[in-house]
């Protein structure tokens, strides 16, 4: 076999590889384009705390959409506050207990147009100014709401709040990606709580490892196979709180 063929076909098994490393999370529909993959992982972040990310600062007055009985309004701002860690809002985590806020999530805006949610985060119900997000950060937070959610229906299992992956291939990720910040037993950092006191809430955890955390040097493991971030969540939660 010549060189030229062999060469062919390496090129050939290397552009089905990036493709499926592009290919589109449980949540999408379709391929993600490579040059757009930050874009998501920032408005991931931007969806956890976006006054933190952008560095705009934490508005004084709370949301004034968010319920006047709901349980939370410091945190108001936050995305995440109202549509949950994993995109269910009312259907999801949620749905009950002192989170629960009685709205909607944003599953069902997965694979949507990014520029008709970009005109969302405007309306009425998401008072947005652009002093809060530019539209820089508009778009970001779009393409992650239409490209970048995770269905945590396929990943995480309800009942028991045990993400579905493989333990011993999570421990070999965490101790290779993560341990050298987080410490073996994730409690080196010790500007947040312990990976291990978040065992109860996987979708969180998974969040981040896909996303990273707001304005902080954490990589986002989102070009990476999806399945890596489920298999490290399941080791996660093994750790000691």
């Amino acid at each position: 076999m010549s060189r030229t063929v062999i060469r062919a076909r390496m090129l050939g098994v290397l552009g089905v590889m990036a493709a499926l490393a592009a290919a589109v999370w449980v949540g999408g529909g379709t391929a993600v384009a490579a040059e757009i993959e930050s874009s998501i992982a920032r408005g991931g972040r931007l969806y956890d705390a976006w006054y933190i990310e952008n560095k705009a600062g934490k508005p004084d007055d709370p949301n004034p959409v968010y319920p006047k009985d709901a349980k939370y309004e410091k945190d108001s701002w936050r995305c995440k506050e109202c549509h949950g860690w994993d995109y269910k809002g009312k259907d999801g985590a949620y749905g009950s207990g002192r989170r629960a806020t009685g709205i909607k999530g944003i599953r069902g805006a997965a694979g949507k147009d990014s520029a008709a949610i970009a005109a969302i985060l405007r309306d009425k119900n998401h008072p947005y100014k652009e002093t809060m997000l530019t539209e820089r950060d508009v778009t970001d937070l779009a393409n992650f709401v239409s490209k970048g959610q995770f269905d945590a229906d396929k990943v995480i299992d309800a009942p028991s709040k045990k993400a579905k992956g493989d333990l011993a291939k999570g421990e070999i990720y965490y101790n290779t990606l993560c341990a050298g910040c987080h410490g073996l037993d994730g409690k080196k950092v010790t500007t947040g709580p312990a990976l291990g006191s978040q065992a109860g809430n996987p979708a969180l955890i998974l969040h981040k490892a896909y996303n990273g955390q707001p304005n902080e040097a954490m990589p986002a493991l989102r070009s990476l196979d999806p399945q890596i971030g489920v298999d490290l969540v399941a080791y996660v939660q093994t750790l000691a709180q």
